[in-house]
């Protein structure tokens, strides 16, 4: 896994890009009525092979755990946003409030995302190991 800065960053941008595709994905498969209309059965493969390509971009620089919480918690949050404007469903202030707090569980993982340190070397142990060291 790659922890430089720009190399996480990108990873991010990725993982984000991946959840929005995620969101078009559970869309399509609300849209295709259980894969019975073509066109939003289309649209859901592609949206599902291009959601797993951006993740499993992501998932280099970012650990899987977090990655996949934040990934889905894009897709239900978009989904269920975009859900009342596709399909003309209810969206209360009940579960408004619910999904600002998934909102703010992935802005805090993102957050305590920090890059791991490199262990430190280990010290030399026999005799010889600290005479090749120059010690």
């Amino acid at each position: 896994m790659s922890n430089s800065a720009p190399g996480r960053t990108r990873s991010w941008i990725m993982l984000l890009l991946a959840g929005g595709f995620e969101v078009g994905y559970a869309l399509a498969v609300g849209g295709s009525e259980g894969f019975t209309r073509l066109t939003w059965s289309l649209v859901a493969v592609v949206f599902f092979l291009l959601t797993l390509w951006a993740l499993s971009v992501a998932l280099r620089a970012i650990d899987v755990g977090i990655g996949y919480a934040v990934w889905a918690g894009i897709g239900a949050v978009g989904a269920a946003l975009l859900s009342p404007v596709v399909f003309n469903e209810t969206l209360t202030a009940f579960q408004a409030m619910w999904l600002a707090v998934i909102i703010a569980g992935v802005v805090w993982l993102k957050l305590a995302d920090r890059p791991r340190e490199a262990p430190p070397a280990a010290a030399p142990t026999t005799f010889r190991e600290v005479q090749g060291a120059g010690v």
